[in-house]
């Protein structure tokens, strides 16, 4: 089958605007959460990005009238195809975003008796409107499947050039901490009054945070440090909201992703999960590990540097993990010290050196969905 290999990636959040930016911040302990005085009554935790921040990375780009999810996906997307020759006006080269809420920021910015806008609001025309800034030649596709929107772009964008549609796919995810965002979290009565602590025994919620992200994907190898695995999608049927009480539906999309990419559990270095800090959502992927045979394998989440950037949260992960592999470590999950799941597992609390062929990334979102893939690094 045709290998699908990733040639360029891009990382824009608080913690900066290329993926080296945002790796060096993590490897050196650094979280973009942070105290936000905006949309609540009371002061919450998460990952925004500063008054000024956008505009001086939107600096030189042709952006005026465009949303700030736009600009993020501009910036990212543009930072990507710079390190490349690909250009989404050949027609070899498809584009998917990914994204949960989109503009959803616009219904905020309407007056109480003023129709919302809706021309930049439907996801497709939004899409459209990027594919336009880039002067893209075929439509674009639009994956907002939950919180795990981004890493079933990435699978998606597999199987398109898997199959011949393309040679090469940009795949961008971005979401924005807004207040429709936070309001529907606090709802669930989800959202943190500290930095998240996966996994940890003092856990109380999520923290939420903005940001977007970019990967280039090729039949072609020249350049590329990394290549796909398999991947697979899984549903609990559970809840509108609550993950699986068992875990066995995720592990099921762990198995075979690891297992279709000819590896097994030994193969795998490490584990970068959901780990949203919720009480449901760790105890479910505790449990999903131990069901898929990886209970021994190094776990982390990277919540507690991004909080969680929902459309962007797979994508933005997934980059930071392969930059992890590549450079030989496991990061440790920011935010944890005490075990607070009922099934062991080793959630890394400090820096891992340790040199890895393969991770599995997974990820979980309402209505029960998961997804689980597996990245490599190119052999020499």
């Amino acid at each position: 089958m045709q290998q699908v290999f990733v040639v360029a990636d891009n990382i824009v959040g608080p913690l900066g605007s290329t993926t080296r930016e945002n790796f060096d911040q993590v490897m050196q302990g650094n979280s973009g959460i942070q105290q936000q005085h905006v949309y609540a009554a009371a002061p919450f935790y998460g990952a925004m990005l500063q008054p000024g921040q956008l505009d001086a990375f939107t600096a030189g780009l042709h952006v005026d009238g465009y949303t700030q999810f736009e600009k993020m996906l501009i910036v990212s997307i543009t930072d990507a195809l710079r390190q490349t020759t690909i250009r989404l006006s050949d027609p070899r080269t498809g584009l998917i975003i990914s994204t949960t809420k989109g503009n959803i920021e616009l219904l905020e910015q309407q007056s109480q008796d003023t129709a919302p806008v809706m021309d930049n609001l439907p996801l497709f025309d939004t899409a459209a409107k990027i594919a336009a800034y880039f002067d893209a030649v075929n439509k674009p596709l639009v994956v907002s499947s939950a919180c795990i929107s981004g890493l079933v772009a990435i699978l998606t964008a597999k199987r398109l050039i898997e199959s011949g549609k393309y040679d090469q796919v940009v795949v961008a995810g971005a979401d924005v901490l807004t207040r429709f965002v936070l309001s529907g979290f606090q709802s669930f009565q989800a959202v943190s009054a500290v930095p998240c602590k996966p996994f940890d025994a003092a856990r109380s919620g999520v923290s939420l945070g903005e940001g977007a992200a970019t990967v280039i994907l090729s039949n072609n190898n020249a350049g590329a440090g990394f290549v796909l695995g398999a991947g697979a999608i899984s549903n609990d049927a559970n809840h509108i909201s609550g993950p699986s009480r068992t875990g066995e539906e995720l592990a099921a999309a762990m198995q075979l992703a690891y297992k279709e990419s000819g590896l097994t559990p030994a193969d795998i270095g490490f584990v970068s999960v959901h780990g949203t800090a919720t009480l449901y959502n760790d105890e479910m992927e505790a449990k999903a590990l131990h069901h898929a045979g990886l209970a021994d394998v190094p776990v982390n989440s990277l919540k507690g540097y991004y909080g969680h950037t929902l459309g962007a949260a797979g994508l933005i992960e997934a980059i930071i993990s392969m930059q992890a592999m590549k450079a030989g470590v496991v990061l440790p999950t920011r935010g944890y010290e005490t075990s607070g799941v009922t099934q062991p597992v080793a959630v890394t609390s400090q820096l891992l050196q340790k040199k890895s062929a393969h991770f599995l990334k997974t990820v979980s979102g309402f209505g029960g969905c998961n997804a689980a893939m597996v990245f490599s690094l190119v052999q020499e």
